[in-house]
């Protein structure tokens, strides 16, 4: 993994070569982050990534031979210090949802700006994941729209058992997260310092045994499913 100050090493993997080919040209040439590893799809993503010694991955969903989901899904198993941010044209794609619920890193809109995809990849980089209130309330408005009654009662009842390892204090501040709030926002709302929401989030990260937030945002909303 990068050290402080070494370059970000970053693995591209689409199905497009010319999309491919743009962002190892746009990414490779910003300040921080180096290309070291294309793939065309998801097997071969299983081949080079571990290989690469990729800190970060720029992952397409929609692909032949193996879809992103499963490369996603994969790689995590296998080498869960990755950090994968998904790329999609976000079309209500229930897959981005089971990628973020495998832990993967957050997703990005194929038609971001450069600069933001830069700082997407340098906060992931950093434990940061990429996430938005909007984007994660639409994505929890999904999460259980296609379900059947009993996977979403099942669902809520895991949910519940795992939020009720938390405290009440915790279980305030993972309410907050799942809406979407910023650690400054919750301590705000809370009336607490901002070190020690953070604090707060990586216990809940812990006792959940969840990567980021999207995940804490999925729990609270399941837990609070009926079904």
């Amino acid at each position: 993994m990068s050290s402080e100050g070494a370059p970000i090493s970053l693995a591209v993997v689409d199905d497009d070569p010319m999309v491919r080919a743009a962002l190892a040209m746009m990414l490779g040439g910003s300040s921080g982050i180096s290309v070291v590893a294309e793939a065309a799809d998801g097997e071969e993503a299983l081949r080079v990534v571990p290989g690469s010694g990729a800190d970060v991955v720029l992952m397409d969903i929609r692909m032949p031979v193996r879809d992103g989901l499963s490369a996603t899904e994969e790689l995590l198993r296998t080498h869960p210090d990755l950090k994968i941010i998904v790329l999609t044209t976000f079309d209500t794609d229930d897959m981005v949802l089971r990628a973020l619920r495998t832990g993967a890193a957050g997703f990005l809109l194929k038609d971001t700006k450069p600069a933001r995809l830069v700082e997407a990849i340098r906060n992931v980089a950093a434990g940061q994941p990429m996430l938005s209130p909007s984007v994660t309330a639409q994505l929890i408005a999904a999460v259980t729209r296609d379900d059947t009654g009993k996977a979403t009662h099942d669902r809520a009842l895991a949910a519940r058992a795992a939020l009720a390892e938390l405290t009440e204090r915790e279980r305030e501040v993972a309410e907050g997260v799942a809406r979407g709030l910023s650690n400054a926002e919750v301590a705000a709302e809370l009336f607490m310092g901002v070190p020690t929401v953070k604090t707060h989030v990586g216990r809940i990260f812990a006792k959940l045994g969840v990567e980021n937030r999207v995940q804490v945002a999925i729990l609270v909303h399941d837990a609070q499913a009926s079904g």
